[in-house]
């Protein structure tokens, strides 16, 4: 076996690059320094007038946190696929004698970032610069919501009990480590999903209720370029419908139309958006025991093409980045979901670019 060189790694970055180094791309396409001043801001570091090992550059740091959540990576092993990929290394501008962040230090600046409550002014952040880059919101808005899985509680009964009252069970209140690892704020809830056919081809006559526990996503997105423009994280439990009335409506968009399914449909959405300039195409609901008229029917069709749109930004954001809740707690579920937000416009604002590109 030969050494290797500089030039032998040089050639094997270039043959990344002929393969498609998607990371490459975001590097080209996305300034990261953008997001700097609130870094910095955020993170609050002294001037390191005593001494010590001075910090990593927050940008650096902030680019190994787009890296986990484009490839849903645990923090050891992002430290370890930083150390062995050389496409990670180049995205994140190391050299192979250079440090790399440990497993510790990518948790303590990802949590010194959701104690300062940061994600929102990061996802604002990178808005203004699709803004800036031609992308306003316009034709209107399409709200709607997922569940975001998080690990499961083995709860007693009594522990159960304690928490549907607000309470802390007093077994973990005297174990602190074991109360550190109880997510008090995911929930359970009911998740409806159309039943299979049957092996004689017919259908049953009820859905299927699967129980699901962990967090909720509500996001609110542009209708001509598909981009996050509004967004809000909750636990599973809680409604969709109310949420519209809590900022997750965009007054910026250029056209007043609002898309949703049934469960955004209540008089208060209604007098809110009508109250607020809004224009409702939520779908009706099915009269209580009674079939749906056909020009309801007909109606909800028609805004279900549209409406559909915001469904592909939830399954992209499974499908590609592994959309999942690994830590404890709302605070940190709302960084989680919030990253997921941001790389999604990232990863649309490259796919948009090239678009325009090709035109």
């Amino acid at each position: 076996m030969t050494q290797s060189g500089f030039f032998d790694v040089e050639e094997r970055l270039a043959r990344l690059s002929g393969l498609g180094d998607q990371l490459e791309a975001f590097s080209q396409t996305v300034d990261f320094e953008v997001f700097r001043p609130e870094l910095n801001k955020a993170l609050a570091y002294s001037d390191r007038s005593k001494g010590g090992r001075p910090p990593f550059d927050p940008v650096l740091m902030f680019k190994i946190l787009v890296i986990q959540t484009l490839n849903n990576l645990s923090d050891e092993r992002t430290e370890y696929l930083i150390n062995d990929r050389l496409s990670f290394m180049r995205f994140l501008g190391l050299g192979l004698s250079d440090r790399v962040p440990d497993a510790k230090t990518v948790w303590l600046f990802r949590e010194r970032l959701t104690q300062a409550g940061a994600i929102d002014v990061l996802f604002n952040r990178f808005d203004a610069t699709l803004r800036n880059a031609g992308y306003l919101p316009m034709s209107g808005q399409i709200l709607d919501a997922t569940l975001v899985a998080a690990p499961k509680q083995r709860n007693t009964n009594e522990e159960k009990a304690d928490l549907r009252e607000g309470r802390i069970p007093q077994d973990w209140q005297d174990k602190p480590s074991k109360l550190s690892h109880k997510d008090r704020h995911a929930r359970w809830t009911l998740k409806f999903t159309k039943a299979k056919r049957q092996d004689d081809g017919s259908m049953p006559a009820t859905d299927l209720a699967i129980p699901f526990f962990g967090y909720k996503s509500h996001v609110s997105i542009d209708r001509k370029f598909r981009l996050i423009r509004k967004w809000k994280a909750t636990d599973a439990a809680a409604s969709d419908g109310a949420r519209l009335r809590e900022g997750l409506l965009d007054k910026t968009n250029m056209a007043s139309t609002v898309w949703a399914d049934t469960a955004y449909r209540s008089k208060a959405n209604e007098d809110f958006m009508d109250k607020h300039g809004f224009v409702s195409k939520v779908h009706r609901k099915k009269p209580h025991l009674k079939p749906m008229p056909r020009h309801i029917q007909r109606s909800n069709a028609g805004k279900s093409v549209i409406r559909s749109r915001v469904e592909h930004v939830f399954a992209d954001q499974k499908s590609q980045t592994g959309l999942f809740i690994r830590t404890v707690g709302i605070t940190r579920a709302t960084m989680r979901i919030g990253l997921a937000n941001i790389v999604y416009n990232m990863r649309r604002f490259l796919l948009l670019e090239r678009i325009n590109a090709s035109a």
